[in-house]
């Protein structure tokens, strides 16, 4: 099963049910509408619970729109963000990087 990690923080947005969409950069996992993933606490290493991609889209971060960020944090300026995201990814992050939306259902770990 393809496994996807997060930050504490997000975990915890994701279990309250506030965050129900991702960004990605360079997509190593080919990742699909319909896939099912595991959702993994990147501190612990531990799964907190198991998603369903609803859809899928791809864009750069210059070209967001407000839909775009309909189940996603939100920063509070554009360096922000892409400070982040270069945490994430390296250096390379800019208004041209593409990234893939990823919209999901999340279970949560023994909710089945």
């Amino acid at each position: 099963m393809k496994t996807l990690k997060f930050r504490p923080n997000l975990c915890e947005d994701i279990l309250k049910g506030l965050k129900h969409s991702t960004w990605r950069i360079f997509d190593d996992k080919d990742l699909q509408v319909n896939d099912e993933l595991e959702f993994i606490n990147k501190e612990t290493l531990k799964v907190f619970g198991i998603a369903v991609v609803t859809s899928l889209h791809t864009k750069t971060f210059g070209t967001l729109v407000d839909s775009d960020w309909e189940g996603h944090e939100r920063f509070d300026t554009e360096e922000e963000m892409y400070e982040t995201y270069r945490t994430y990814y390296g250096e390379k992050v800019n208004e041209n990087t593409e990234i893939k939306i990823l919209s999901f259902n999340f279970i949560p770990k023994g909710s089945k």
